[in-house]
């Protein structure tokens, strides 16, 4: 038989590492090709990871709670092909030089485990100072994990008792010291340290790059929704007997933005160094948020759904992302994107475009404010901000608010004779 080894795969766009959440085969379990083996998180979407291959799992690399590296090894499976008696029988045959010398196979072997050390270990073990050579791992064939070096942060630092002779040498936390380590600001007595996920850190690491990478501009514009607002709570509760889900409002803003969009296809473009890709599908990137996370899953085809199609769309990817059941599909193919800030009361943002789109829509809360109507008369009406951040490398100011007011348009003309279906 050969041993394969199984490799954390790319779970989304720009996904470059996941979290092993939950093991669902242990080393002796045989598995088909295709069976899930694994529940990883990334930064997108929570999935299960798939076999490539049939077999017997014989080492689990990755723990639960451990991030890695997309190409890193999570776990060997044995598969047909290989004799591992024979194996085992030609390791015996002879003895070798590492058999002759205990001590220096073992600091082979402590070498090796060095080299297998992943990101997540080497990352706390430098914020922490720890000598990883000072370390005993507890791991498969003593691989240092990261429980290990949580257990020594817990107990206040490396024990004494595992003191080992050896030349002087800087600690992994100098080799790896940057200038943005240095400036990390240190907890004083009382504060409360939060580890930090591995979505936040993918959140943390895409958000830096958009705005390192993309020169932002940004546009507002006041929009009178209150036609809109009259019709949708009008036939919001007969809509929901008869379809079984909720019409929002924010149904209407993503319907708005995909047909401006067809009609501005320059706002359906991406940034690709020496040149710039326009989009033919209009797929709307809808950002949903959780306690402590961000998903963006993405409304496919939005120009072709009706005003029910894409409330009915809303409605499940938002409970997908509320069980943890979003798909890499869910996540991919985004073109544009509209971020429904108003939910919790915002009425003026501006937010960081979604890497690698050129521009995202934030819909602020709609409020009631006087307003000066025609002939000077003041009314009360239902309005609201329509904040348009843009990648000043693809868009400029003139096709942003020629788009802005086409959307600005849409929504004002919106009454009881428009249809939902």
């Amino acid at each position: 038989m050969a041993i394969e080894q199984m490799t954390m795969p790319q779970l989304g766009e720009s996904v470059t590492e996941g979290t092993i959440s939950k093991w669902l085969v242990a080393p002796g379990d045989k598995v088909n090709k295709y069976d899930p083996i694994a529940e990883v998180m990334t930064d997108k979407v929570n999935a299960e990871v798939p076999s490539s291959f049939t077999g017997t799992i014989t080492e689990l690399v990755g723990e639960e709670g451990q991030t890695l590296q997309v190409g890193e090894i999570i776990c060997k499976i044995e598969t047909e092909g290989a004799k591992p008696a024979e194996q085992k029988q030609d390791q015996t045959e002879a003895p070798t030089a590492e058999q002759a010398a205990p001590e220096s196979r073992t600091e082979a072997g402590s070498q090796a485990n060095k080299k297998r050390l992943s990101p997540a270990v080497l990352r706390l073990a430098g914020e922490h100072g720890i000598d990883l050579e000072q370390v005993t791992g507890t791991g498969a064939g003593g691989r240092i994990t990261r429980k290990d070096i949580q257990r020594i942060i817990d107990s206040g630092g490396v024990s004494e008792q595992t003191e080992k002779p050896k030349a002087a040498a800087p600690a992994p936390a100098q080799k790896q010291e940057t200038k943005e380590d240095v400036s990390h600001p240190v907890s004083a007595a009382g504060d409360k340290e939060i580890p930090v996920t591995a979505v936040r850190k993918a959140i943390a690491s895409n958000m830096k790059r958009s705005k390192t990478e993309i020169p932002h501009a940004w546009t507002m514009m006041e929009v009178d929704v209150t036609n809109m607002v009259a019709y949708r709570n009008s036939i919001k509760d007969s809509f929901k007997k008869t379809e079984g889900f909720n019409l929002t409002f924010f149904a209407f803003f993503v319907k708005a933005v995909a047909q401006a969009l067809k009609e501005f296809p320059q706002m359906n473009s991406m940034w690709a160094g020496d040149k710039i890709i326009q989009k033919k599908d209009i797929n709307i990137s809808i950002a949903v948020a959780t306690e402590d996370s961000l998903f963006v899953p993405v409304i496919k085809n939005a120009d072709e759904k009706t005003i029910k199609g894409i409330a009915r769309e809303i409605t499940d990817l938002a409970k997908k992302v509320r069980d943890g059941k979003l798909s890499a599909d869910d996540m991919q193919g985004g073109t544009f994107t509209v971020n429904n800030t108003g939910s919790f009361g915002s009425v003026q943002s501006m937010g960081i475009i979604n890497y690698p789109q050129a521009a995202i829509l934030q819909v602020e809360s709609i409020v009631k404010r006087p307003v000066v109507m025609d002939h000077g008369m003041i009314a009360v009406r239902d309005m609201v901000n329509l904040c348009l951040s843009l990648d000043h490398r693809v868009l400029d100011g003139l096709v942003c608010g020629r788009f802005l007011a086409r959307v600005k348009e849409i929504l004002e003309s919106i009454d009881e004779k428009t249809s939902v279906y």
